[in-house]
């Protein structure tokens, strides 16, 4: 009988729906545990329950979408053919899911240690990367081996157990060799009635509509970011992924308001007279003077994951951000702790730079866009004008993210990787930061005048540089972990990132001061392309998440030759050199004003995921904010934020605009 053939199939679909589902309440109630060191100290045992509660109903989302295939080419087949036996589909189906849970799972920890997030658009921007590096980092540093074992070892535990309850039988048909017709076409009717609510309740994660139901984006309910992120399993964080990078394609970005460009267009350029459709006109800006002796070479340094909180006080004695300290406090120097990223990836500090564009969730390195001309705002075009050459150098291979093909078409003259100058390769990401620097140090007198966009490797996973033949003791950085920071997941791994960071530090300290005597009107900025990778502890701040150092030093630097305490990001630097060396009336295309306009006071800036003012910072995607170090309790952080209410969807807007559409304000 075909109708007792399917009532048999639905229950084992069921059976696997509920395995898949407590496969994943078990992997988030362990995750939660084993990682609870990044909880907030005053999360209490409400919150977590609240996160267990909220994370069974998204998981019901999950474990349904994993169930359906069963379903659609099990059981409904079988209708059509009911001697066919679905039940060693189901239980290699079943198994592959798990598996691939497993995977996901094991992939988890070391994903939430780097980026503090469950699978997010990093992920994206890791299928883009140098795969083969990445592969290498993944053995070296994240245990790729060993953990695909044990998403192996979890996997076969699933099928001995799905295979188990696959042969305890089902509920017979009430009453099957009884019912007449019309009660076997009104049963069946029934059926599918009570199939279409429970796919309705699991598809709005345990409601029958979206209003009082739960997605991805509506989940995150607790107070803690961390719980936030447990709620979410793997199934929907990738989903997450796809729905952004679907919204991405469509211009559907936070911030990104494609009806108002010519509104925002009008805004930069300071008034409503221009209507034309070429954007550059409203994008040019005036300088109004050199203030500095025009520089013979210009140093641009982006060093990896250069994070500004070991300059804080509070972190003062692990000692590991000496030389920038040095540089800092040199007469000839400005220094502002205010300062962001473009965005929490490498490939997106360097296209901000390159493009002179904020980050809207768009490669630009992939754009057709990016290979027609350089952008308005693009960066070496502009010093060009000036005279310069205009190189980039790296410590990796010159075609990591496409970012050679992709810096010579925006106008850089030359790119250099590590095989361009034979250095030997340190690690599956490039060589050593000393040898770059050195094979830079040999260039210079080849050309003059230069500007160099310099990006550095060795403070980036696998941390494989032998420390103590440089000169560091992780020993002791160890101890010094353990008494300053509370809550530290594993002060030994810590000590070691400090050490790279420690080494990265040294050499660009080392090659400004030889630079400096060798060229003395060498210009210098130093930064760093993101912070997010090492923290101090489980649970830092957003500053100490996100902040990362600006220092301008050399010939004719002073104290106050910008606003004390300026606040600017990455997309700040072209400006600012720009008005600090350019002659009057210099025109030059950029979306932020520089740094040398306004005060602290009046600056605003911001990243793909935070948000500053001289006194407050947040999250650009969500509610958190938190006073800056130093800066006076008494702070209307609403009033703070507004500060962005404008800023930030019009710089947001135009970036995505020049992406997607060029310089026209035409469709």
């Amino acid at each position: 009988m075909r109708l007792e053939t399917f009532w048999r199939n639905i229950q084992q679909d069921l059976k696997l729906f509920f395995l898949l589902l407590l496969l994943l309440c078990l992997f988030r109630a362990y995750f939660m545990g084993y990682m609870s060191g990044y909880m907030k100290e005053a999360t209490d045992s409400g919150e977590v329950l609240t996160a267990l509660w909220m994370g069974l109903r998204l998981s019901l989302k999950s474990a349904g979408a994993l169930t359906l295939p069963a379903f659609a080419f099990g059981s409904l087949p079988a209708i059509a053919f009911p001697r066919l036996n679905t039940d060693k589909f189901r239980l290699w189906w079943g198994t592959a899911a798990a598996f691939f849970l497993s995977v996901c799972f094991q992939a988890r920890f070391p994903y939430y240690r780097q980026f503090r997030s469950a699978f997010d658009m990093h992920v994206l921007m890791g299928w883009q990367d140098d795969r083969m590096a990445l592969f290498f980092t993944m053995v070296e540093e994240y245990g790729l081996w060993w953990r695909l074992l044990l998403a192996v070892g979890l996997a076969i535990c699933f099928f001995i157990a799905w295979q188990w309850l696959l042969k305890r039988g089902t509920v017979a048909l009430p009453l099957a060799p009884t019912l007449k017709l019309w009660q076997q076409g009104a049963f069946a009717a029934g059926l599918a009635v009570c199939i279409f609510l429970f796919g309705l309740f699991v598809r709005f994660g345990g409601s029958f509509n979206y209003e009082k139901g739960v997605s991805f984006l509506s989940a995150g309910v607790t107070g803690d970011e961390f719980l936030n992120e447990c709620i979410l399993d793997d199934v929907q964080a990738l989903y997450r992924v796809k729905s952004f990078a679907d919204n991405m394609q469509t211009g559907n970005i936070a911030g990104v308001e494609p009806e108002k460009v010519r509104e925002f267009a009008q805004a930069i350029a300071g008034h409503e007279d221009l209507t034309g459709s070429d954007l550059r006109p409203y994008l040019e800006r005036k300088a109004a003077g050199a203030k500095l002796e025009k520089p013979e070479h210009i140093f641009l340094i982006l060093g990896e994951s250069w994070a500004n909180w070991p300059l804080l006080p509070k972190y003062a004695p692990l000692q590991v951000a000496e030389n920038i300290k040095a540089l800092r406090e040199a007469p000839n120097a400005y220094a502002t702790d205010t300062f962001l990223p473009t965005g929490n990836g490498t490939a997106i500090a360097l296209s901000g730079v390159i493009t002179g564009l904020a980050a809207v969730n768009i490669s630009p390195q992939y754009q057709p866009q990016s290979f027609a001309a350089p952008y308005i705002t693009a960066f070496a075009p502009q010093f060009k004008k000036l005279g310069y050459q205009v190189d980039f150098w790296y410590g990796g291979i010159s075609s990591w993210d496409g970012m050679n093909r992709f810096a010579l078409a925006q106008g850089f003259d030359n790119f250099y990787g590590y095989p361009d100058f034979h250095a030997p390769r340190q690690n599956a990401w490039g060589t050593k930061d000393g040898y770059l620097f050195d094979a830079l140090k040999n260039h210079l007198a080849e050309e003059s005048p230069t500007v160099h966009l310099v990006m550095t490797t060795t403070n980036h996973p696998p941390y494989n540089l032998d420390l103590a033949a440089e000169g560091f003791a992780v020993e002791k950085e160890k101890s010094l972990v353990t008494s300053v920071i509370d809550s530290v997941e594993d002060p030994a791994v810590l000590a070691t990132e400090l050490g790279h960071y420690w080494y990265m530090d040294k050499v660009v300290g080392e090659f400004v001061r030889e630079v400096s005597r060798r060229y003395p009107k060498s210009l210098f900025v130093i930064t760093g392309d993101h912070a997010t990778r090492t923290d101090p502890g489980t649970r830092p701040t957003i500053y100490e998440h996100e902040g990362i150092p600006f220092v301008l030093y050399g010939a004719g630097v002073t104290k106050d030759i910008l606003p004390t305490g300026a606040v600017g990001s990455q997309l700040s630097i072209l400006p600012t050199l720009l008005e600090l060396i350019a002659p009057e009336g210099f025109a030059y295309y950029s979306l932020v004003p520089s740094l040398t306009e306004g005060t602290a006071a009046t600056q605003s800036a911001f990243s793909s995921d935070a948000w500053i003012t001289n006194r407050v910072i947040g999250e650009t995607g969500g509610t958190r904010a938190e006073i800056l170090p130093g800066a006076s309790q008494d702070v209307d952080v609403a009033a703070e934020k507004e500060k962005l209410a404008a800023y930030l969807p019009m710089i947001r807007t135009l970036s995505w605009w020049l992406l997607e559409k060029g310089d026209s304000l035409e469709e």
